[in-house]
């Protein structure tokens, strides 16, 4: 049995180079891992905004927020190896 992709969210804003390297960290590992990557635009939420202006940007995966920026932005390999883990739990 196949996994269903992984769905990943990015929490960001608009000129954020940060949350740009992130976006394309993801999308490079999602040539490895089946995924389907949502951006959403904290500016256009108040709540979002709120919760996340000092912490984009933010991953979430399956609806785990799992790499906030708070002392460091998600690497592409702790980005994998998280997926790698969650496969395993599949398998």
């Amino acid at each position: 049995m196949e996994r269903l992709p992984f769905q990943i969210v990015l929490y960001g804003r608009p000129g954020c180079h940060l949350c740009d390297d992130v976006e394309k960290l993801i999308k490079r590992v999602g040539r490895e891992f089946p995924l389907i990557l949502t951006l959403v635009d904290i500016t256009g939420d108040d709540e979002l905004h709120q919760k996340h202006m000092f912490t984009i940007p933010v991953v979430a995966i399956d609806g785990e927020e799992v790499f906030p920026s708070v002392t460091s932005v998600v690497t592409e390999y702790e980005f994998r190896e998280e997926l790698t883990r969650r496969a395993r739990l599949f398998a």
